[in-house]
């Protein structure tokens, strides 16, 4: 079977696993080996422009009446692990360059597993790598992780400006590239052991400032690509992100959150305060998405011990079972013995939350289907890139799912471009989706693709337009007059940007008539009671009534 997935990350070999410049904080541990040394210059290597990519789209098997474009490639990105884009059109993406240089796996260094099995904190690993590799370290530090700038200056529909927006990501502490969000002027940033928040301050396109919001993910070494994914601001306002079971001890002063072995969800709010843990005991979770009703899922990867992926949905207080102590008992001890990651079951410990379904192989990117843009066939769907290794038994999944009493079960699923190493899936203002392809294999190649998915009328739908534009003009200046009616637009993105600008306004009073109003369309009442609640959260005061 193959492992996790690249997003979710790479691996070299098979076996299990998915897959800035501010002065970074140097480890007291790393401090007593290398400050004396300085680093070594490493080639990044990038690969040249070719037809290649184009050439590739030959091989994709898409639904009928469906077609790819190609609108980014080599070496305008590469090494692609995430990508988002923002409500003008701009795409960001995440590279890689330290994985398998700087970014390790502890099953290529077993001689250091007990050591890094005791591992509490992101000190206490790297005074691991200071034990094991003293004389390694410098060398680390000559590869960067970064997050790429497109942009389709002319409007054609294809990314003809490329730009290095962030970089310098080279502690010896640092993970893989593995999310980003643009948010209003922020851009956020998971990359152990941090969450950056980035801002291009002047609009030139590079970001001039960085804040390291938290910091004290990545406990463990653990596996390639259990690292921190899935950034996404959810109906309630606050911003959302998993970690792999390279756990985490965060604290902001006042408190510590640690979750040293295990994976989990977090969220907080976009200033960064106020951080908790909403499910806990995954594995490596890797992108989060939202359906129309709020309800949040995931996918995670097996451990290669016999065990499935699973499509979780996350649940406040949940927990999934997942320790990282079972990933090196043959058996993989009661998570095995007891099916933890089977569907719910007659023998199953009810502490757990059971998946939704075991599906795919290597889940990685997952979004939801934004209520524009595809045909029909795939209204409602969630799509999942099932990442495993090589292109011609990887793609996007389409997903619908079931009301199962409190939860859900696993309806219908489908494909939507199939033959291509997907690490992400995303949607568009065009309301078009686009796919990233890592290209093949494991490991970096120094390539990266990214492509356009969409019905062959797409084109010429007015409505698309619309929505579009929508998403690109600044709500908060139609006022709530012209606000009210969006919360019931097809277009869920558009919907919850209508919200969150009805709640900067402060309209208490418009989200409260709407929400009451029994003849008013249901998913405009749901957006209303999320306003209700980001204004219930700010103030207490605002509920009464």
């Amino acid at each position: 079977m193959p492992r996790d997935s690249v997003a979710a990350m790479l691996r070299p070999r098979p076996s299990t696993l998915s897959l800035a410049a501010l002065p970074l904080l140097a480890a007291p541990a790393l401090a007593q080996h290398d400050t004396a040394q300085a680093p070594e210059k490493r080639p990044m290597y990038v690969a040249p422009a070719s037809d290649e990519a184009q050439k590739q789209i030959a091989g994709f098997q898409l639904p009928a009446g469906f077609v790819c474009d190609l609108v980014a490639a080599e070496p305008d990105l590469c090494n692609a692990v995430a990508f988002a884009f923002d409500n003008q059109g701009r795409c960001y993406v995440a590279e890689t360059f330290r994985i398998n240089d700087g970014v390790f796996d502890t099953r290529s260094y077993m001689q250091w597993k007990d050591d890094d099995l005791a591992c509490l904190t992101v000190a206490d690993r790297l005074a691991k790598y200071g034990k094991h590799i003293p004389n390694d370290i410098p060398k680390y530090a000559g590869y960067s992780e970064r997050i790429r700038l497109l942009v389709d200056t002319d409007k054609n529909g294809v990314f003809d400006r490329s730009t290095v927006f962030a970089d310098g990501f080279t502690d010896l502490a640092d993970g893989i590239a593995s999310g980003v969000l643009p948010v209003g002027n922020d851009v956020w940033f998971t990359n152990i052991p941090k969450l950056w928040r980035l801002r291009d301050g002047n609009g030139d396109g590079i970001a001039d400032e960085r804040t390291a919001v938290q910091d004290g993910y990545g406990v463990h070494t653990s596996l390639i690509g259990h690292d921190m994914h899935g950034l996404i601001v959810g109906p309630d306002r606050r911003l959302y992100f998993s970690i792999g079971d390279r756990g985490f001890q965060v604290s902001d002063g006042k408190r510590t959150l640690a979750y040293p072995h295990e994976g989990a969800v977090l969220r907080c709010e976009l200033d960064g305060s106020g951080l908790e843990v909403v499910h806990r005991g995954l594995r490596n979770p890797q992108e989060l998405a939202f359906d129309a009703f709020g309800d949040l899922f995931t996918g995670d990867n097996n451990s290669d011990g016999g065990d499935r992926a699973r499509l979780v949905q996350i649940v406040t207080g949940a927990d999934t079972g997942w320790r990282i102590g079972y990933q090196w008992l043959d058996d993989r001890g009661a998570w095995n013995r007891d099916k933890l990651w089977q569907p719910r079951h007659p023998q199953q410990s009810a502490r757990v939350l059971p998946p939704v379904a075991n599906f795919a192989d290597g889940p990685s990117g997952l979004v939801f289907d934004p209520g524009i843009g595809l045909s029909e066939r795939f209204r409602g769907c969630f799509f999942l890139c099932d990442f495993r290794g090589g292109a011609s038994y990887s793609g996007v999944h389409a997903i619908r799912l079931e009301r199962n009493g409190a939860g859900y079960a696993l309806g219908s699923t489908d494909k939507v471009v199939w033959n291509v190493l997907a690490t992400d899936v995303d949607f568009g203002p065009d309301g078009s989706m686009y796919v990233l392809d890592w290209v093949s294999g494991w490991n970096k190649t120094g390539k990266g693709r990214i492509y356009r998915v969409r019905p062959a009328n797409a084109g010429n739908d007015l409505a698309l337009r619309s929505s579009a534009t929508l998403l690109g003009s600044d709500l908060l200046a139609r006022g709530t007059a012209a606000l009210q009616p969006l919360l019931a637009h097809a277009d869920r993105r558009v919907r919850q940007a209508a919200q969150f600008a009805l709640v900067d306004l402060g309209a208490h009073e418009v989200l409260a008539a709407v929400a009451n109003a029994r003849d008013a369309a249901r998913l405009a009442r749901v957006h209303a009671l999320f306003g209700l609640g980001i204004l219930g959260r700010r103030d207490a005061s605002r509920l009464d009534g």
